[in-house]
């Protein structure tokens, strides 16, 4: 009997460190998720070392009281608390989701949630080298620039994101180039050096993109490209006689700082042009307020800028078929206020350099809005007081409606005749330029009907004071095509040209125009004698009844002061 008493008392006692076990089990196991709540409030820096005693001191509690199958959930449990903090706050507020569907575990999780978010670091990075949340409320400044950062290769490829957002981030500060202290002289060079690594990690590296990135890669340029320009030093409202710019057009305003610039140009450049961003999203953020933001940085007098500029606009034209006719649009806004308010704009040129790339692939047959672009912004540049500047360009976009269209030549002969210079030798002479190369492109049963209009514009510019605008009227018949016209339509050309060029030496005081006009006076003579000789009479008798008109009202107003 008293050995089985004996028996029954261990048993009990047995079942009782059985049952205690079991209790520390749970208890443990829910210490452990509470930890797991809590350490989202840790430090990220020191999270690792608290999450690691504390799963030291758990395995060495229960290997005394706790099978070995239940020493090694728990050790897996501890794995799981050494984790990351973002990973942590999820299997938390996973458990509480998935126990009961309790409002209040809900938004305890989402507590959580929040908190991890600002109690991470600003970097992205621990000091251990883990990754945690990134923290996007985290504003650099200068002094941020001065601290060394490590470079891509430096860290392992899952970290090279939250890399790449420190980096962007640090690129958004802003430098005044005009300080030349020593401290702004260093944080420029080690802003330069990043975004040289961040052109070449775009250009060689593969799956660094997404939204986030993308959202701080476009706040990074917008924050360095779209700024507010200074003021030209030629644009002092100070203009000549005939209306153009007295400023020098052949020394452009280089900007301080591109040094800066022209890298985040070349990395939007590299940026647009790369296969590893998604086009649908990067189609939703470059929307209207980025292209128009481009369009207004066109206004630039440094000319390195609008290049890039005019690369970056087209690559992004060809690029997404849904944005085209907005920049179509976008680009006529702003012709618009250089025609019809006389606005002063640096990248004129560069804006119809693109423009003719365009229309170089439009379809055909043209569409009405294509055509009324060429009626309403593209003619009506000809009229602009800086036209010199980008004549080239738009005299090409010109070409290429024609050659599209030749039916248009006429609307644009018309056009340019409609807005011919009065007071602009410098702008007759480009307007001649222009005039002859549409003549040359255009099918000769279109020009009969319009052989008046250009012929009375050329010879009132044979009779033209200014010796370089009579001098290229009279070139014009240095063209085969010019004579043949004058051959085969004599009747309607020589009552235009005989007069002007039969009185052009009591008109002009140029020899070399003298010169010009006796070789085409023998040109015409050529052609047609008889009716030179006749013209040239009706022309010396109007001219001489001009002359007695002339003496009479002289002794009218003889006879007045009597």
């Amino acid at each position: 009997m008293k050995n089985l008493a004996i028996k029954l008392k261990k048993r009990f006692s047995q079942n009782g460190i059985e049952r205690s076990s079991s209790s520390n089990s749970r208890t443990s196991s829910s210490r452990d998720s509470g930890s797991a709540q809590n350490n989202q409030s840790i430090p990220s820096d020191i999270q690792g070392s608290v999450s690691q005693s504390a799963s030291q001191s758990q395995s060495m509690s229960m290997s005394k009281s706790i099978s070995q199958s239940q020493s090694q959930r728990q050790s897996m449990n501890g794995a799981n608390v050494n984790s990351s903090s973002f990973n942590a706050s999820k299997d938390a507020a996973n458990t509480n989701t998935n126990g009961l569907n309790d409002p209040s575990l809900r938004d305890s999780a989402q507590m959580t949630k929040r908190e991890s978010i600002t109690s991470s670091s600003g970097d992205g990075l621990n000091n251990d080298g883990s990754e945690t949340t990134y923290n996007y409320n985290r504003v650099y400044c200068k002094e941020d620039l001065l601290d060394q950062v490590p470079s891509f290769r430096e860290v392992s490829p899952k970290k090279r994101k939250s890399l790449f957002i420190k980096k962007l981030r640090l690129c958004s500060v802003i430098f005044d180039f005009q300080n030349e202290s020593a401290s702004e002289n260093l944080g420029k060079e080690m802003k330069r050096q990043i975004l040289l690594e961040l052109v070449d990690h775009v250009t060689t590296n593969k799956g660094w993109f997404s939204e986030k990135i993308l959202i701080e890669i476009l706040f990074m340029v917008s924050n360095n490209l779209f700024r507010a320009l200074s003021p030209s030093p030629n644009n002092n409202g100070s203009s000549g006689s005939n209306g153009m710019d007295m400023g020098d057009e052949d020394e452009p305003t280089l900007d301080c700082s591109w040094p800066h610039l022209q890298i985040v140009y070349e990395f939007l450049l590299r940026f647009i042009v790369s296969t590893e961003p998604d086009a649908k999203l990067l189609k939703r953020h470059l929307n209207g307020p980025f292209i128009l933001n481009l369009l207004n940085i066109f206004r630039s007098e440094d000319p390195r800028e609008r290049e890039y500029l005019k690369t970056i606009l087209h690559r992004i034209y060809g690029k997404f078929m849904s944005l085209r006719s907005f920049i179509r649009k976008s680009i006529n806004n702003v012709f618009y206020s250089i025609i019809y308010e006389n606005e002063r704009h640096n990248g004129v040129g560069e804006l119809l350099e693109i423009l003719g790339s365009i229309i170089n692939g439009f379809a055909l047959p043209l569409k009405i809005e294509h055509k009324k672009f060429l009626r309403n912004v593209l003619i009506p540049l000809h009229k602009v007081n800086r036209l010199q500047i980008f004549h080239q360009q738009l005299s090409y976009c010109i070409t290429q409606f024609i050659d599209k269209d030749n039916t248009l030549s006429l609307v644009i002969i018309g056009g340019i005749i409609k807005y011919w210079p009065l007071t602009s030798s410098s702008k007759e002479v480009l307007l001649l330029n222009e005039l002859e190369e549409i003549i040359e492109i255009t099918p000769i049963n279109q020009l009969k009907s319009f052989l008046q209009p250009i012929f009375k514009r050329l010879s009132k510019c044979i009779i033209n004071q200014h010796f370089q605008v009579a001098e290229r009227a009279l070139f014009f018949w240095n063209n085969d095509l010019i004579g043949t016209l004058t051959n085969d339509h004599k009747q309607q050309i020589f009552p235009i040209i005989v007069p002007a060029l039969h009185n052009i030496k009591q008109i002009h005081w140029n020899n070399t125009v003298h010169s010009l006009s006796l070789n085409v006076t023998r040109m015409l003579i050529e052609i047609d004698t008889d009716l030179y000789t006749k013209i040239a009479n009706q022309s010396n008798q109007s001219q001489d009844n001009k002359v007695k008109r002339d003496d009479k009202w002289l002794k009218i107003k003889e006879m007045s002061k009597k």
